[in-house]
């Protein structure tokens, strides 16, 4: 008798040990984003991708769609866009890889934040659905290049810079000689072309003619309502109206199921600085400087 209640207690003892471990490790995960956090289900789920800050770098985001895209428990996608946009290419990455999930069948929803703006409207485009705040900022299409003069400051300190180089255009954005014109010119030309770029995006996305959106895109920004009323969203509403709006969509039950990746914890103070210093100093960037850069950002 003493035999079996001691193998009775000893079970009991282990299964709460296993319970305790389990549900410490949900715990740990869910730590980031506990209200979107789910346990594995056999079931739907919509997933939830964050375009946060200011665009350097489209891969995590490209890698998180295409992961959910090839998924079949994962029918549509909520895009929460809380940026003021970022780099032209990285921008449009982003974009192109939510156009092809769409070509695949995935519904892709825009829930806009605070700040949608530039390449954070840009991104946005792709969506089948857009969904601002009221009090979204979002707007500010058009493009930036900007760089720093350093040759005032050289010469005052004493540095000198010698310059060979195969074409009169080779060094344009130097910061180690005034600009010329025909430098200046050259930059123009390509600011002018992703501009269209950016104009042909809105029209696709919106299904507007390219002559309606140019009056919107002098680099002005909206609110949510305003870019309601001028046709740039679909729906004002928050990211609850979106996550229902993407379930509807996909024939799921609301509020639905959800999947999001925990965010990447900062390592130390040294990336919260830097972080904030990126969107300050021109042509800084978390690689390091890398000169005049096309950006899709509202500053």
């Amino acid at each position: 008798m003493a035999k079996r209640r001691d193998l009775i207690i000893g079970a009991i003892i282990l299964f709460a040990f296993i319970g305790f471990v389990f549900f410490s490790v949900i715990a740990l995960i869910g730590l980031g984003e506990q209200s979107t956090f789910n346990l594995p289900s056999l079931g739907k789920r919509i997933a939830i991708v964050d375009v946060t800050g200011t665009i350097y770098s489209a891969k995590d985001v490209v890698r998180q769609i295409k992961k959910y895209t090839k998924d079949n428990s994962v029918p549509a996608i909520v895009l929460r866009v809380d940026s003021p946009g970022g780099g032209v290419a990285a921008s449009q990455e982003i974009y192109s890889q939510l156009k092809k999930s769409r070509d695949e069948g995935e519904v892709i929803v825009v829930s806009m934040g605070a700040v949608a703006a530039s390449g954070g409207l840009y991104v946005s485009m792709a969506a089948d659905t857009v969904v601002a705040n009221p009090g979204t900022l979002t707007g500010s299409i058009g493009v930036i290049l900007q760089y720093q003069h350093w040759n005032e400051l050289a010469e005052k300190i004493g540095i000198q810079t010698q310059t060979i180089k195969s074409g009169a255009l080779k060094a344009t954005g130097s910061p180690w000689h005034d600009p010329t014109e025909e430098e200046v010119t050259q930059l123009q030309s390509v600011i002018d072309d992703s501009y269209g770029q950016f104009l042909e995006a809105v029209a696709n996305g919106r299904k507007m003619d390219i002559e309606e959106v140019r009056p919107l895109a002098d680099g002005r920004v909206f609110t949510g309502r305003q870019a309601y009323e001028v046709n740039l969203v679909d729906v004002l509403g928050d990211y609850d109206d979106a996550l229902a709006i993407a379930a509807e969509m996909v024939g799921m039950d609301v509020p639905p199921r959800t999947i999001k990746e925990m965010p990447r914890r900062r390592a130390n103070i040294w990336d919260l600085m830097g972080e904030s210093l990126f969107g300050i100093v021109p042509g800084l960037t978390p690689e390091g400087f890398t000169g005049p850069q096309l950006m899709f950002l509202y500053r």
